[in-house]
C-alpha cells in the first residue's frame, strides 16, 4: 500500500493525498493552494496522477484548501463518488460557487486565469455523497469512518482501513472549547499511520475566554478612537463563531458599544447560515440549549447583513465607527480588500486578525508588520492598528494536537506531520517523538511512502 503527498506537505494549504492499494486508488481531499493570490498559479498545474483512474474521493471538510480543486479534478476526467458528511456537501457547494464567482471577477478585472467553470462546479456537486458521522463506508474492501474533528461545521477526520492497516487522515483538528461545535472525537485503536495537521504545531493559543475578552477590549478602544474596525474572517466557522461571540459579549461586564453598527459583508458566510440552522445535531450542548430556548445566535441588535455588491458599497456611506466582518480570511481576495484599501491608511481604524495567515498572503504581510502593501495594484500605507487574536483560530494549537494524539485508544505507530510550514511541522514532530516515543516524519511534496 502506498501513500503520496500531493499537497499540504511542508505548507499549510493544498491538501491532497493519494492512497493506493493493490486494487483501489482513493484521493483524500483536493484543495487549492493559497498564497499571495486567491487563485495561485500552481492550482492550474496538471495533477501528478490521472483523475480517471481514481475509485473514490474522501473529503475531510469544506474549506477551500481541502476542496477547492475538486471541480478541476472533475473537469480533468474524474467521474466517481465524492464522500463527505452531509453538512459538508452543502457547505462545499457554497465554497465552490463563491470561489468561481471570485475567479470570474478577477478574470474580468485583472485578466487572472479561471480554474473552473460553473458547469464544472455543477458536475462535481452531482458526484457528492453525504454520509453521517460514524457511518461505516465500504468500497471494495476499503472501509472508512468520518469522526467529528471539531474544526468547522461538518468537519471530520477520516479513519481508513485497507489491507489490514488503519490510516487516519486528520484534516484540520479544531481548537478547544469553541462555540457551536462539539469537541474533537478521539482516535480509535490500532492506527498504523496518522497524517496529523501541524498548522500551530509550534505554539499555543490563549484560551477562548481570554481571546473574547481581548477582542471586546479592542472593539471598545477602537470605537473610542472613532475609526472602522475590520475583521477579515473565514466565511465558514470563524465568522459564525465570531457572531456567536459578539452576541455573548453583552454578558460581560464591559459590553459592546450600543451604537456600533456591525456589518456581515460576506456572501458566503451569509449563505452558510441556513446550513448551520439545518443541522442542529452538529451543535454542542450550549448551542443546542440556546436554540431550544427559541433564540438565534446569528441575530442580535446592530448586526446588518449585506449580501449584494450594492449593499456592500453602501457601507462606505455609514460614518465611523463601525465594524465590518468580511472575507477572505487571509485577505487574498474578496470584499475585505475593498475595505482594507479604504481604511488601512486611517490611524483611527483597526484591523483584527482572528485566523491563520498563510505565507505570502496580504494578511500575513500585515500580521508581520508591513508599513506598505499593494492592493489592486496600488501601494497603500498601513497606518491603522493591526491586532491578532490567536485563541479565536479554528485550528487546535500544539497542546491540543498533542492531547488529541495522546488520547487515542492506542498510540499510532507512525505520524506524518502535514498541513504546516516547516518550523511548525518540525516542532510538532519533535514533541510527538520526544514525549510519546512515536516515529514521526515530515514528507515532501509528491513524496511516496510505503505503508508496510
Amino acid at each position: 500500500m502506498r501513500l503520496t503527498f500531493y499537497g499540504a506537505a511542508r505548507e499549510v494549504t493544498g491538501s491532497c493525498f493519494l492512497l493506493e492499494t493493490k486494487d483501489k486508488k482513493i484521493l483524500v481531499d483536493c484543495g487549492m493552494f493559497q498564497g499571495s493570490n486567491f487563485n495561485e498559479a500552481k492550482n492550474h498545474d496538471d495533477f501528478l496522477f490521472d483523475p480517471k483512474t481514481l475509485d473514490a474521493v474522501f473529503i475531510t471538510h469544506a474549506h477551500l484548501d481541502h476542496t477547492g480543486r475538486i471541480p478541476k479534478l472533475v473537469r480533468d476526467g474524474y467521474n466517481g463518488p465524492i464522500y463527505m458528511t452531509k453538512g459538508t456537501v452543502e457547505l462545499t457547494l457554497l465554497i465552490w460557487e463563491d470561489a468561481q464567482k471570485i475567479m470570474e471577477y478577477e478574470h474580468k478585472k485583472f485578466q487572472a486565469p479561471v480554474l473552473y467553470s460553473t458547469e464544472d462546479v455543477n458536475k462535481a456537486y452531482e458526484l457528492c455523497k453525504g454520509i453521517n458521522y460514524y457511518e461505516e463506508l465500504d468500497i471494495g474492501g476499503i472501509k472508512a469512518v468520518w469522526k467529528d474533528a471539531g474544526h468547522i461545521f461538518g468537519s471530520a477526520f477520516i479513519e481508513v482501513e485497507a489491507e489490514g492497516k488503519k490510516i487516519v487522515f486528520s484534516g484540520d483538528i479544531g481548537n478547544s472549547n469553541v462555540p457551536i461545535l462539539r469537541e474533537t472525537d478521539q482516535i480509535g485503536a490500532d492506527a498504523d499511520v496518522l497524517l496529523c495537521e501541524s498548522t500551530y504545531g509550534d505554539r499555543d493559543h490563549e484560551s477562548h475566554r481570554e481571546s473574547v475578552e481581548k477582542v471586546l477590549k479592542l472593539i471598545n478602544e477602537a470605537y473610542e478612537r472613532g475609526g472602522a474596525i475590520m475583521v477579515p474572517s473565514f466565511s465558514l466557522e470563524r465568522t459564525q463563531e465570531f457572531l456567536y461571540d459578539l452576541k455573548q459579549m453583552n454578558k460581560f461586564k464591559q459590553k459592546l458599544p450600543v451604537a456600533l453598527p456591525i456589518f456581515l459583508d460576506s456572501p458566503l458566510a451569509i449563505n452558510a447560515l441556513p446550513v448551520y440552522r439545518k443541522y442542529p445535531e452538529y451543535y454542542d450542548r450550549q448551542a443546542q440549549e440556546i436554540v431550544d430556548a427559541g433564540d438565534d445566535f446569528f441575530v442580535f441588535p446592530g448586526l446588518q447583513v449585506t449580501g449584494t455588491p450594492e449593499m456592500s458599497k453602501e457601507i462606505n456611506k455609514v460614518k465611523n465607527p463601525k465594524m465590518i466582518i468580511a472575507g477572505a480570511g487571509m485577505m487574498n481576495g474578496g470584499r475585505i480588500l475593498h475595505h482594507a484599501f479604504r481604511y488601512l491608511p486611517d490611524p483611527n481604524s483597526t484591523l483584527i486578525i482572528v485566523g491563520y495567515q498563510a505565507e505570502g498572503t496580504l494578511g500575513r504581510k500585515l500580521y508581520e508588520g508591513a508599513d506598505k502593501v499593494k492592493i489592486f495594484g496600488e501601494e497603500i500605507e498601513v497606518n491603522c492598528a493591526i491586532k491578532a487574536i490567536g485563541g479565536l483560530s479554528a485550528h487546535g494549537d500544539k497542546s491540543k494536537l498533542l492531547s488529541w494524539v495522546r488520547g487515542a485508544q492506542k498510540l499510532p505507530k507512525k505520524i506524518y506531520c502535514v498541513h504546516g510550514e516547516p518550523a511548525s511541522a518540525t516542532a510538532l514532530a519533535h514533541s510527538l517523538r520526544d514525549e510519546m516515543g512515536i516515529k514521526t516524519y515530515i514528507p515532501d511534496f509528491a513524496e511516496t511512502v510505503e505503508i508496510a
